[in-house]
């Protein structure tokens, strides 16, 4: 929007009273609502347009519709903006966009929501508000006899239509069950005697058992046996009740289930995965490498992009081994989801002590970034296929290209974490792709940014592709194309050399060390801000108000 010179200002909405009072110091033509929760006063919908992005297709109605679209199996859904009215969700349609709905292994709500609802709604929102602005579009009135109006009003799903029945449910039906509701609320469901929101599963197809048995776990996950096979369950969430003494959020469901008091897990075994063989069945394995033609390709898929301590050190496992296969370069893709978002702050704020699970991860997830930055055998790319945040950026920066999806946001910066200082040698990687002022403006006004900008910086090499298939397929053919270069030796040399060089002028361990001074403050200081935002990030509290850098409306300067 502000590229397109777009006057924008944004205002969390916490209660009326303080949404009126934003609408009145703004004073703006158009209010845009791209999630909303609850009603927009009737007092601001009255005085000035609001545009609502739904995610559904034209005349779908109600809170669920993610959730139904994938229940149901909807091979098209779509992005709808209309505008507020007394009825939710049944106001004029400005602009609509639709898209074609993944297979259900790969639908996620959370992923859909990430990917192909930011995509449409994108496109919808422009749309929207360059008809708004001609001043002579008419929209379109909800009117369900209308033949371009397919959708209907839903009711709210409710944890009745998600429950699993174990004896005999199929595994696609408890995939599509929990993918329908992953992200948020989770199906709950009952493991050793105890209630828990189930997330992020994945179909198994060699192990098997009786029907509802854990039967094998695997770096953190469970393995649960259906009528015809079984399903990997990466995430648990305890009941509210339950979880009084515990900790209400969403945890690896082995570390979850270890807080039982019983030793319920002693007797499942563990079954390893080698990421280095090649699968051709489905499974459970969040990190696993492929080569071919030259290239080698490490996939890293973690739940939300939260890396923790154990993740990263087999990360960093997994990538020296790598370098030591028969590849020129080597592509590190993350995830569909997310590339990275750094350490793994629901982990930290479970453990014994916090301050030393977060010096423990930071200095993981360092000794992963150096072995990057290091690395002489072979060129790197880091692909972002998702997005990317605080830490997580900056161990992109460790690769030697970077690449990003046209819709990638990424938010290098830690700030927001209760001035967290940040770690992963930003203080080396940073400055050498963009300016003294990019890096003051980047990591101090906690602004995300997107991946054309990015590029337009310095901050990546290079942005291309909406479509993930068509982004993987650009990547690979860029990949072989250095891997097979005529001048690939002196480019290599070239790297070998630069980081020589930079290492005589300025030891990497002089910056970590210093780096890690500051984040030594945080974790163990007398300021309690980053375990207090922590706190709150992890526990979901609502927020209380809006950031001045976001709400500008509210600045004293303003």
């Amino acid at each position: 929007m502000t590229h397109r010179n777009h006057d924008i200002a944004i205002e969390f909405d916490i209660n009326d009273a303080v949404s009126t009072e934003a609408v009145e110091l703004f004073q703006p033509e158009l209010i845009i609502a791209p999630f909303l929760k609850r009603a927009i006063p009737e007092t601001i919908w009255r005085r000035i347009p609001c545009f609502v992005v739904h995610p559904g297709i034209i005349g779908d109605r109600g809170p669920s519709a993610l959730d139904w679209a994938i229940m149901y199996e909807k091979k098209e859904w779509g992005v709808t903006v209309l505008q507020a009215n007394a009825q939710m969700d049944a106001g004029d349609i400005w602009a609509t966009e639709t898209f074609s709905m993944p297979s259900i292994h790969l639908t996620k709500k959370s992923s859909l929501y990430r990917h192909q609802v930011v995509e449409a709604a994108v496109c919808a929102v422009l749309t929207a508000v360059e008809r708004f602005a001609s001043g002579n579009y008419t929209p379109l009135p909800l009117e369900y006899s209308y033949p371009e109006v397919r959708g209907r009003l839903h009711r709210p799903i409710r944890q009745i239509d998600r429950v699993i029945n174990w004896q005999r449910d199929h595994t696609d039906t408890v995939l599509k069950k929990i993918a329908a509701a992953d992200g948020f609320p989770g199906v709950l469901d009952t493991i050793y005697n105890s209630f828990w929101y189930l997330f992020d599963a994945y179909p198994e197809e060699h192990l098997t058992g009786e029907p509802g048995d854990i039967i094998a776990t695997r770096n953190n996950a469970l393995c649960r046996a259906t009528i015809d096979g079984a399903v990997w369950i990466g995430y648990l969430k305890p009941k509210a009740e339950q979880a009084e003494n515990g900790f209400p959020f969403k945890q690896a469901a082995t570390m979850a289930l270890r807080q039982l008091p019983d030793d319920v897990l002693k007797d499942v075994p563990e079954v390893a995965y080698d990421p280095f063989v090649t699968s051709s069945y489905s499974t459970y394995r969040d990190i696993w490498f492929e080569q071919k033609n030259g290239v080698g390709y490490l996939h890293f898929v973690f739940y939300n992009g939260a890396m923790d301590t154990g993740q990263c050190e087999r990360l960093r496992r997994a990538f020296v081994r790598a370098t030591k296969q028969n590849v020129k370069v080597i592509v590190l893709m993350g995830g569909p989801d997310f590339w990275s978002n750094g350490i793994h702050l629901n982990h930290i704020e479970q453990a014994a002590s916090p301050a030393d699970e977060s010096w423990r991860n930071i200095n993981a997830m360092n000794d992963l970034v150096r072995a990057i930055i290091t690395s002489e055998r072979q060129i790197t790319i880091a692909a972002l296929q998702g997005n990317a945040g605080a830490g997580g950026v900056f161990l992109s920066l460790a690769a030697d290209y970077i690449y990003a999806r046209k819709s990638v946001i990424l938010n290098p910066h830690y700030k927001s974490m209760g001035n967290l200082y940040g770690s992963e040698y930003w203080t080396y990687l940073l400055p050498k792709r963009v300016s003294q002022d990019a890096v003051v403006s980047l990591t101090q006004n906690r602004l995300p940014v997107g991946a054309q900008e990015a590029a337009s910086i310095g901050l990546i090499d290079a942005c291309f592709a909406l479509d993930r298939q068509a982004f993987i397929k650009q990547i690979v053919q860029l990949a072989e194309q250095c891997a097979h270069a005529s001048d690939y030796p002196v480019r290599l040399q070239l790297k070998v050399q630069r980081r020589r060089c930079d290492e005589q002028q300025k030891p990497l361990q002089s910056y970590r060390e210093a780096e890690l001074r500051r984040m030594k403050l945080n974790f163990y200081g007398f300021d309690p801000s980053y375990h207090v935002a922590r706190y709150h990030f992890v526990h979901k509290l609502p927020h209380a108000w809006t950031p001045l850098y976001l709400a500008k409306h509210r600045r004293v300067t303003y």
